[in-house]
C-alpha cells in the first residue's frame, strides 16, 4: 500500500501522541475527580485543536522539503478534511456517551476516568481497523464501493430514525458480561475490579468503559470508512482518526451540556455520510476535489447546527 509514512514520520507521531497522552494524564491525576467546567472544556478542546493543527503544519513543512510543494499542499489539506470529518462524526458518538453515563447513574467528577480510559481503547481498536482497511483496499480496490454503499445506507438509515436510543440490556457486550463476570451494582470510585471475601468482582465503571470502546468501534465503522473516500494512505487516515480521538473527551464536556440544542444535527452528520459515500460510489468517473469536499462537509454541519438553533424541536 502507497504511504507518506517513513519510519521517522510514524516515530515522530508515536511519540508525540504519547507524551501527549501522559501530560493529559498527570493533569487528569493533579486535578482530581472533579466536575468539568465548560471553560475548561473549553480549553482543552482548543489545546487538541492546535494540538492537531500543529502536527499537519509539521507535516506540510516536512513534506515540502522531502517531496514537492504540490504533495505537501494536497497531504495536509487531506489531513485536514479527515480531521474534520472525524470530529464532526465523533459529535454522535457524544450523544451515546452520555446516554450510556446517565443509564449507569456515572457522576460528572468519574466521567473523565472513564472517558479517558475508554478513549485509549478505542484508539487501539481503530488502528487495528484501519490497518485492516488499508490492507483490504490495496488488494481489493472494488471494497471501496462497498465501502460507498454501506456510507449510503447508513446515512439513509439515520435520516428515517434520527433519534433512535441505544438499548444496552440487548447489547450484546453486555449480555455477555451479565453472563460471565460478577458484577457489583455499585461505584468503588474509579476502581474498575474489586476483592470481595478472596473473590474479584467488577464494577459498574469496567462495564461503563467497555461500552465506551465498544460503542466508539461501532461508529468507527461508518467514520473509518468515510476517511478512506478522502485518503487511501493509513497514515493520513490513522494520524487524523487520533488526533479526532484525543480530543474526544473536551469535546464530551464542552457539549454534553447542550446536547438537546443540536437536535437536527443527525441530519447533517446523515448528509455528510451520504455524499463521502457518493463521492466514493463516483471516484472511477469523477474524483471530487479535497477542497470541495472539505467545503462540504463544513456547510453540511454547519447548516444543521444553525437549524437546530431556529427550529424548534417537536414536542
Amino acid at each position: 500500500m502507497h504511504t507518506i509514512g517513513t519510519p521517522g514520520l510514524w516515530s515522530a507521531f508515536g511519540l508525540l501522541v504519547v507524551v501527549a497522552l501522559i501530560i493529559d494524564f498527570a493533569v487528569l491525576k493533579a486535578g482530581g475527580s472533579h466536575k468539568v467546567s465548560f471553560k475548561e472544556a473549553a480549553w482543552w478542546s482548543i489545546a487538541w485543536i492546535v494540538l492537531a493543527m500543529l502536527f499537519n503544519l509539521g507535516l506540510w513543512y516536512w513534506l515540502g522539503g522531502h517531496s514537492s510543494p504540490a504533495v505537501a499542499d494536497e497531504t495536509a489539506l487531506q489531513f485536514l478534511t479527515g480531521y474534520v470529518v472525524e470530529k464532526a462524526l465523533a459529535i454522535d458518538n457524544i450523544f451515546v456517551f452520555l446516554l450510556i453515563f446517565n443509564r449507569f447513574g456515572v457522576t460528572p467528577e468519574l466521567q473523565q476516568r472513564a472517558l479517558m480510559i475508554g478513549i485509549l481503547g478505542a484508539i487501539v481498536l481503530r488502528a487495528i481497523l484501519i490497518f485492516i482497511g488499508a490492507a483490504l483496499i490495496a488488494r481489493y480496490h472494488w471494497i471501496l464501493y462497498v465501502f460507498g454503499a454501506f456510507l449510503v445506507y447508513t446515512g439513509i438509515k439515520m435520516v428515517r430514525a434520527p433519534n433512535d436510543e441505544a438499548d444496552f440490556e440487548a447489547n450484546p457486550m453486555m449480555r455477555w458480561m451479565r453472563g460471565h463476570l460478577r458484577l457489583t451494582s455499585e461505584y468503588h470510585g474509579t476502581s474498575m475490579t474489586v476483592v470481595k471475601d478472596g473473590v474479584r468482582w467488577f464494577t459498574p465503571m469496567f462495564v461503563v468503559i467497555a461500552l465506551l470502546a465498544v460503542t466508539d468501534v461501532i461508529f468507527a465503522v461508518d467514520s473509518i470508512p468515510a476517511i478512506f473516500a478522502i485518503t487511501e494512505d493509513p497514515f493520513i487516515v490513522l494520524t487524523s482518526n487520533v488526533f479526532a480521538v484525543l480530543g474526544l473527551r473536551a469535546l464530551y464536556f464542552l457539549i454534553a451540556g447542550m446536547a438537546d440544542r443540536f437536535h437536527l444535527l443527525n441530519y447533517g452528520l446523515a448528509a455528510v455520510l451520504v455524499f463521502i459515500g457518493a463521492k466514493m460510489l463516483i471516484a472511477d468517473i469523477w474524483k471530487v476535489p479535497i477542497g470541495l469536499s472539505l467545503g462540504m462537509v463544513a456547510l453540511l454541519i454547519g447548516s444543521s447546527l444553525i437549524a437546530s438553533r431556529l427550529i424548534e424541536r417537536p414536542q
